[in-house]
Protein backbone atom coordinates (compact mmCIF):
# COMPACT_ATOMS: atom_id res chain seq x y z
CA UNK A 1 0.00 0.00 0.00
CA UNK A 2 1.47 4.09 -0.92
CA UNK A 3 0.61 6.82 0.96
CA UNK A 4 0.27 9.96 -0.71
CA UNK A 5 -0.07 13.81 1.28
CA UNK A 6 -1.65 16.07 -0.29
CA UNK A 7 -0.48 19.43 1.47
CA UNK A 8 -0.54 22.89 0.47
CA UNK A 9 -1.21 27.07 1.26
CA UNK A 10 -5.16 28.13 2.77
CA UNK A 11 -7.46 28.09 0.03
CA UNK A 12 -4.95 26.22 -2.41
CA UNK A 13 -7.98 23.38 -3.02
CA UNK A 14 -6.56 20.80 -1.22
CA UNK A 15 -10.28 19.44 -0.13
CA UNK A 16 -11.90 19.82 -3.42
CA UNK A 17 -8.59 17.32 -4.35
CA UNK A 18 -8.98 15.14 -1.82
CA UNK A 19 -12.54 14.99 -2.42
CA UNK A 20 -12.55 13.71 -5.99
CA UNK A 21 -9.95 11.61 -4.81
CA UNK A 22 -12.52 10.02 -2.62
CA UNK A 23 -15.62 9.98 -4.99
CA UNK A 24 -12.85 7.46 -7.19
CA UNK A 25 -12.66 5.44 -4.41
CA UNK A 26 -9.08 6.52 -2.77
CA UNK A 27 -9.49 6.14 1.00
CA UNK A 28 -8.83 9.91 2.54
CA UNK A 29 -7.62 10.54 5.97
CA UNK A 30 -8.38 13.96 6.86
CA UNK A 31 -5.95 14.97 9.43
CA UNK A 32 -7.85 18.00 10.54
CA UNK A 33 -11.14 16.38 11.28
CA UNK A 34 -9.77 13.38 12.32
CA UNK A 35 -7.77 15.23 15.30
CA UNK A 36 -11.18 17.23 16.19
CA UNK A 37 -12.61 13.97 16.28
CA UNK A 38 -9.71 12.72 18.96
CA UNK A 39 -10.18 15.48 21.19
CA UNK A 40 -13.75 14.57 21.63
CA UNK A 41 -13.22 10.72 21.95
CA UNK A 42 -9.79 10.02 23.60
CA UNK A 43 -10.53 10.36 27.24
CA UNK A 44 -6.86 10.93 28.00
CA UNK A 45 -6.35 13.17 25.69
CA UNK A 46 -8.46 16.79 27.20
CA UNK A 47 -7.28 16.14 31.08
CA UNK A 48 -3.38 15.68 29.69
CA UNK A 49 -3.48 19.11 28.43
CA UNK A 50 -5.32 20.55 30.99
CA UNK A 51 -2.37 19.08 33.35
CA UNK A 52 0.33 20.57 30.62
CA UNK A 53 -1.49 23.77 30.54
CA UNK A 54 -2.51 23.97 34.14
CA UNK A 55 -5.42 25.32 33.28
CA UNK A 56 -8.93 23.91 32.92
CA UNK A 57 -9.84 23.72 29.36
CA UNK A 58 -13.67 21.64 28.98
CA UNK A 59 -17.08 23.51 28.80
CA UNK A 60 -20.19 22.22 30.10
CA UNK A 61 -20.79 19.86 28.14
CA UNK A 62 -17.29 17.95 29.53
CA UNK A 63 -15.93 18.50 26.14
CA UNK A 64 -13.17 20.22 24.99
CA UNK A 65 -13.52 24.47 24.71
CA UNK A 66 -11.94 24.72 21.52
CA UNK A 67 -11.51 28.90 21.84
CA UNK A 68 -9.99 28.26 24.95
CA UNK A 69 -7.12 25.89 24.03
CA UNK A 70 -6.91 28.72 20.28
CA UNK A 71 -6.09 31.59 22.52
CA UNK A 72 -3.76 29.50 25.00
CA UNK A 73 -1.99 28.71 21.87
CA UNK A 74 -1.58 32.44 19.73
CA UNK A 75 -0.76 33.99 23.30
CA UNK A 76 2.36 31.78 24.21
CA UNK A 77 4.81 30.90 21.45
CA UNK A 78 6.06 27.82 23.16
CA UNK A 79 2.45 26.58 23.73
CA UNK A 80 1.76 25.04 20.11
CA UNK A 81 5.06 22.91 20.44
CA UNK A 82 3.68 21.89 23.67
CA UNK A 83 0.68 21.16 22.13
CA UNK A 84 1.59 19.12 19.56
CA UNK A 85 4.23 16.76 21.19
CA UNK A 86 1.13 15.43 22.85
CA UNK A 87 -1.09 15.60 20.25
CA UNK A 88 0.51 14.34 16.80
CA UNK A 89 2.03 11.00 18.39
CA UNK A 90 -2.03 10.43 18.81
CA UNK A 91 -2.50 11.66 15.25
CA UNK A 92 0.06 9.40 14.07
CA UNK A 93 -1.06 6.09 15.54
CA UNK A 94 -4.69 6.66 14.69
CA UNK A 95 -3.76 7.15 11.04
CA UNK A 96 -1.46 4.05 11.29
CA UNK A 97 -4.66 2.48 12.52
CA UNK A 98 -7.06 3.41 10.09
CA UNK A 99 -4.62 2.50 7.21
CA UNK A 100 -4.59 -0.90 8.84
CA UNK A 101 -8.15 -1.34 8.05
CA UNK A 102 -7.85 -0.28 4.29
CA UNK A 103 -7.87 -2.60 1.33
CA UNK A 104 -6.50 -0.01 -0.94
CA UNK A 105 -3.24 0.11 -3.15
CA UNK A 106 -3.31 3.48 -2.37
CA UNK A 107 -4.85 5.74 0.38
CA UNK A 108 -4.50 9.56 1.28
CA UNK A 109 -3.62 12.13 4.13
CA UNK A 110 -4.73 15.78 3.79
CA UNK A 111 -2.81 17.76 5.92
CA UNK A 112 -1.54 21.54 5.84
CA UNK A 113 1.44 20.96 7.99
CA UNK A 114 2.76 17.31 7.42
CA UNK A 115 6.02 18.53 5.16
CA UNK A 116 7.10 20.47 8.49
CA UNK A 117 6.43 17.30 10.83
CA UNK A 118 8.86 14.79 10.62
CA UNK A 119 7.02 12.49 12.72
CA UNK A 120 5.05 11.97 9.91
CA UNK A 121 8.17 11.38 7.39
CA UNK A 122 8.27 8.05 7.20
CA UNK A 123 4.48 7.57 6.56
CA UNK A 124 4.53 9.10 3.16
CA UNK A 125 5.60 7.88 -0.29
CA UNK A 126 4.89 10.83 -2.38
CA UNK A 127 3.77 14.45 -1.76
CA UNK A 128 1.23 16.73 -4.09
CA UNK A 129 1.36 20.50 -3.38
CA UNK A 130 -1.79 22.36 -4.42
CA UNK A 131 -1.18 25.54 -5.52
CA UNK A 132 -2.88 28.69 -6.44
CA UNK A 133 -2.56 32.68 -6.98
CA UNK A 134 -2.45 34.26 -3.82
CA UNK A 135 -5.25 36.35 -4.65
CA UNK A 136 -6.87 33.69 -5.36
CA UNK A 137 -6.66 31.65 -2.56
CA UNK A 138 -7.28 34.42 -0.14
CA UNK A 139 -10.57 35.19 -2.20
CA UNK A 140 -11.51 31.44 -1.50
CA UNK A 141 -10.44 31.65 1.93
CA UNK A 142 -12.34 34.58 2.66
CA UNK A 143 -15.93 33.46 0.91
CA UNK A 144 -15.38 29.93 3.16
CA UNK A 145 -14.83 31.44 6.12
CA UNK A 146 -16.07 34.39 6.06
CA UNK A 147 -12.88 35.96 8.32
CA UNK A 148 -11.07 39.17 7.74
CA UNK A 149 -8.88 39.14 4.80
CA UNK A 150 -6.24 41.32 6.37
CA UNK A 151 -6.45 38.48 8.93
CA UNK A 152 -6.42 35.12 6.24
CA UNK A 153 -3.30 36.84 4.44
CA UNK A 154 -1.36 36.95 7.95
CA UNK A 155 -2.07 33.09 8.14
CA UNK A 156 -1.65 32.73 4.69
CA UNK A 157 2.20 34.56 4.29
CA UNK A 158 3.20 32.76 7.98
CA UNK A 159 2.59 29.32 6.17
CA UNK A 160 6.33 28.09 4.94
CA UNK A 161 6.40 24.82 3.06
CA UNK A 162 9.55 22.23 1.67
CA UNK A 163 9.00 22.14 -1.69
CA UNK A 164 12.15 20.33 -1.96
CA UNK A 165 10.25 17.64 -0.37
CA UNK A 166 6.99 17.71 -2.95
CA UNK A 167 6.92 15.02 -5.94
CA UNK A 168 3.97 17.03 -7.40
CA UNK A 169 2.53 20.54 -8.18
CA UNK A 170 -1.00 21.21 -9.04
CA UNK A 171 -2.16 24.20 -10.32
CA UNK A 172 -5.73 24.97 -8.90
CA UNK A 173 -6.51 28.10 -10.91
CA UNK A 174 -8.79 27.19 -13.02
CA UNK A 175 -12.11 25.05 -13.51
CA UNK A 176 -13.21 22.06 -11.48
CA UNK A 177 -13.02 20.11 -14.28
CA UNK A 178 -9.46 21.70 -15.21
CA UNK A 179 -8.57 20.54 -11.33
CA UNK A 180 -9.76 17.55 -11.83
CA UNK A 181 -7.94 16.16 -15.26
CA UNK A 182 -4.65 17.52 -13.34
CA UNK A 183 -5.75 15.55 -10.56
CA UNK A 184 -5.81 12.75 -12.71
CA UNK A 185 -2.72 13.33 -14.79
CA UNK A 186 -0.40 14.08 -11.35
CA UNK A 187 -1.49 10.50 -9.83
CA UNK A 188 -1.17 8.40 -13.32
CA UNK A 189 2.37 9.88 -13.83
CA UNK A 190 3.12 9.29 -10.19
CA UNK A 191 2.15 5.83 -9.87
CA UNK A 192 0.84 4.01 -13.38
CA UNK A 193 -1.07 1.37 -13.46
CA UNK A 194 -2.33 1.10 -9.93
CA UNK A 195 -4.37 4.27 -10.84
CA UNK A 196 -6.28 3.06 -13.93
CA UNK A 197 -10.04 4.29 -12.06
CA UNK A 198 -8.48 8.03 -12.07
CA UNK A 199 -9.11 8.06 -16.18
CA UNK A 200 -10.94 11.29 -17.38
Amino acid sequence: MKTVAVTGGIGSGKSAVTAFLSSRGIPVYDSDSRTKLLYDTDPALVPELEALFGVPLRGEDGRLDRKKLSYIIFSDPGALAALEAVVHPLVRSDFLSWRERRESPLVVIESAIILSKPLFSDLIDKVVFVDAPEEVRLQRAVSRDGADPEAVLARMRAQRFDLSRVDMIIRNDGSLEDLYRSVGHAFRYLFDEDLLYLQS
